[in-house]
């Protein structure tokens, strides 16, 4: 009798622990309702008590001094004091120091002596700035002509950079949409933001601006553009700015198309391991093998280059007054990411930088954040976007049903498979692998990147409504 009552202790004692892992897994797992989230919180200086909105929209141009670009070539002339890399190491240390000298050379005595056509370059889209929120916004804004809207289905388009990238990333893609494409039935007019504390727009003034507080001044900047319906195109932090569009404002949402889609959920994550041990019962093909098996060689390679990340979501201040104060620093900086984000077979190549992005694209991404005295600013934004406030909306748990695309390029961060992202996006239209092409897409891969983002629109089929 006495081993019965221990016996049904024990099975008592080990039901009400999987009674309660059972109810833990649920309340992690389960989707979460939408919050209610203020649309129009002020982030300009001051407190705003008495703040009236310009709602005008101005032209902008980039119009830097010439003092202020010889400046810049003197502290590219001075001496630089940069240790020599150790013997046999190319990139794995960081940017190599040989490598940065040579391209420190050639920002200073060619590029800069070029400068004025760098700038017309710059300026060779249509920009302008506008109040939202108590910042001023700068935005590209280039629409389709006439004759083209005759012949295609025109849609606004959002597109959203991310870090260390700016609009420059889009200079390629841009044209794409705008124009008349015989591959496409679509054209659209794009609005291409800096991001708050990006570029030349405005940063915020006070703590909070995250994910969700961007996608709300991109949300408005459309709006104010009359555009109340609209695509969102995004990588990097425009991924998932406009992941949080599309759940925070569906209504304003055509659709959402992202190259870098990633999910945090305790679900997906579990879900991302099940994928790696037993991938036949979730990939339909092979080919997608390797953007998911693997997942404990992806997490260390992320741990590896993800250093960055850590100071930027911590120390942003500290890490941002070493680089806004030295360009050759910003110059390392930046570049070790783009050095990384070339391919596996190239980021210890010397050459790879000039091979996959072309030195003048990259010089002129460079050029946006020293101009603006941006590092700081931009690196402020991991810190809001892992604080308590912004982890505690939760967003990848709370489900739209705004149609949504991916593409996934194959050297990019470790991406979520359709298993994993229908938690969230419960309707899924396009789900599409790349066996190349890495994280900046739209500057790398801008032609795949064009078809593939039709593609999704095709599938959505708007025009047949």
């Amino acid at each position: 009798m006495k081993c019965l009552v221990i016996f049904g202790l024990i099975v008592a004692i080990f039901a009400s622990i999987a009674g309660y892992g059972y109810l833990v897994f649920t309340d992690l797992t389960r989707p979460l309702p939408r919050p209610a989230f203020k649309d129009d919180t002020y982030w300009g200086p001051g407190d705003g008590k008495n703040y009236k909105p310009d709602t005008k929209i101005y032209d902008f141009v980039v119009n830097v001094p010439k003092a202020e670009i010889q400046d810049l070539r003197q502290q590219l002339n001075r001496t630089l004091r940069l240790t020599e890399p150790l013997d046999g190491i190319a990139f794995e240390y960081g940017f190599n120091t040989n490598a940065l000298a040579q391209f420190v050379d050639y920002w200073r005595d060619k590029y800069l002596t070029k400068w004025n056509q760098r700038q017309d370059y710059l300026n060779s889209l249509k920009q302008y700035k506008t109040e939202i929120q108590g910042l001023n916004i700068h935005f590209i804004h280039e629409r389709v002509s006439e004759e083209v809207a005759e012949k295609k289905h025109v849609y606004p388009l959002l597109l959203l950079h991310g870090w260390p990238g700016s609009v420059r990333e889009f200079y390629d893609f841009i044209p794409m949409l705008v124009k008349d494409q015989n591959i496409s039935d679509y054209a659209f007019d794009v609005v291409a933001p800096s991001l708050v504390g990006y570029g030349w727009s405005d940063a915020a003034t006070r703590v909070g601006f995250n994910a969700a507080e961007m996608a709300t001044v991109m949300r408005n900047l459309m709006l104010r553009l009359g555009y109340n319906k609209f695509f969102v195109q995004g990588g990097d932090w425009g991924s998932i700015i406009g992941s949080n569009l599309a759940t925070l404002y569906p209504e304003n949402v055509l659709g959402y198309h992202s190259n870098m889609c990633v999910m945090n959920t305790p679900l997906s994550i579990l879900k991302g391991i099940y994928t790696h041990y037993y991938p036949e019962k979730v990939l339909r093909s092979r080919m997608f093998y390797d953007h998911h098996v693997g997942v404990w060689e992806k997490y260390q390679d992320l741990l590896v280059e993800s250093g960055y990340f850590h100071i930027q979501a911590t120390k942003p201040d500290t890490i941002g007054a070493a680089l806004d104060s030295s360009p050759v620093a910003l110059a390392a900086y930046i570049l070790e990411k783009f050095q990384t984000c070339t391919s596996p077979s190239l980021k210890q190549d010397f050459g790879a930088i000039v091979t996959i992005f072309g030195l003048e694209a990259v010089l002129d991404n460079l050029m946006i954040y020293y101009l603006n005295s941006a590092a700081t600013t931009a690196a402020r934004f991991y810190a809001e976007n892992t604080s308590k406030t912004y982890r505690d909306l939760q967003l990848d748990r709370v489900q739209t049903d705004v149609p949504m695309g991916c593409c996934r390029f194959r050297f990019d961060l470790p991406s979520a498979s359709e298993w994993q992202l229908k938690d969230k996006f419960t309707n899924i239209k396009h789900n599409m692998y790349f066996q190349h092409g890495s994280h900046f897409a739209a500057m790398e891969m801008p032609s795949m990147l064009f078809n593939d983002f039709n593609e999704f629109v095709k599938k959505i089929g708007l025009h047949t409504e």
